[in-house]
């Protein structure tokens, strides 16, 4: 069985609470109405807090799709599920990012 595909809509966030926000390559393939996130798409986090010791902040900034959709794909490029591999990038440690909340109803594989 499939898993919910995620689109420009969907809540997702770093493992230390940071929110990631998407920007799709491609608008033309929609669920519930909005873009849906392709691998490749560019992924940005806002507010993660995290600092390593003695504090020196080193927030999550970026995030990149590691592993897609092999059989659903938008422009050549697999989609993003609730199930696909997301992690940041940038000055931390790569942590994953997670899907909080996502439209139900479009699925895949």
């Amino acid at each position: 069985m499939g898993a919910p595909v995620v689109t420009r809509a969907s809540t997702m966030l770093c493992a230390h609470g940071g929110t990631a926000s998407a920007a799709p390559k491609s608008v033309r393939v929609k669920a519930g109405g909005n873009p849906v996130l392709a691998q490749g798409d560019v992924l940005t986090v806002a507010g993660c807090p995290f600092t390593v010791p003695p504090g020196v902040p080193t927030p999550c900034v970026a995030a990149q799709v590691v592993v897609a959709s092999t059989r659903v794909k938008v422009g050549g490029r697999g989609v993003v599920t609730t199930a696909s591999t997301v992690m940041t990038t940038g000055s931390g440690p790569p942590v994953p990012v997670t899907v909080t909340l996502t439209q139900p109803r479009v699925q895949a594989l």
